[in-house]
């Protein structure tokens, strides 16, 4: 009788974007046997939000995906320059109506060999365009409580970088980082 788990040959990234949601969360049991391998150079860059699904399901979520979309969900990642030990990564997590745009801005490490992505938020500003309305700090969370995403896969075609993550709260999401975006960084201040 046929294995009913693909072969590791079979889940070799796909031509096109992971939106499969079988395919998807079968890379998540096999990230969670063997670890994904991503690392810092992989996570880098302007990640726009293009898939969810919900907890253990093949169903993607496409009115809560298409809000995101509308509202310019981004998530920002880039080397830290020696702010914090331990702690080599910083995060910008946005959302924009038109040039009104609302940021939480702060830290990230990988951990583990899944890995998982710990982050936190340190600060909250409130844009309009290049003019910085409003900077405020956040209060830290709870450490119990800590948000993280378990990367689960990551690739590329001809659109541009891919990565797969589900959230501490249980969504899995698929971002994507345009080719022409690839290397961009975050800025430290703007």
């Amino acid at each position: 009788m046929p294995s009913a788990t693909p072969s590791p040959e079979r889940l070799s990234p796909p031509a096109g974007p992971p939106g499969d949601g079988t395919w998807v969360l079968e890379l998540e049991r096999r990230a969670r046997r063997h670890g994904s391998g991503i690392g810092p150079a992989q996570v880098s860059g302007p990640w726009e939000l293009r898939h969810l699904w919900g907890r253990e399901r093949a169903t993607a979520q496409e009115t809560p995906a298409a809000l995101l979309r509308l509202l310019g969900a981004r998530l920002t990642i880039s080397p830290a320059e020696g702010e914090r030990p331990g702690t080599p990564l910083r995060l910008a997590n946005s959302v924009r109506i038109g040039a009104l745009e609302l940021r939480f801005l702060g830290w990230g490490r990988l951990v583990g060999r899944r890995p998982l992505l710990q982050f936190g938020f340190e600060e909250l500003e409130l844009r309009l365009g290049p003019r910085r309305l409003l900077r405020r700090p956040v209060p830290p969370g709870d450490p119990r409580r800590q948000p993280f995403f378990a990367l689960i896969a990551a690739g590329s075609d001809g659109q541009g970088r891919w990565l797969l993550a589900r959230g501490r709260g249980g969504g899995l999401a698929c971002w994507r980082c345009p080719s022409a975006d690839a290397g961009q960084q975050l800025p430290a201040e703007r």
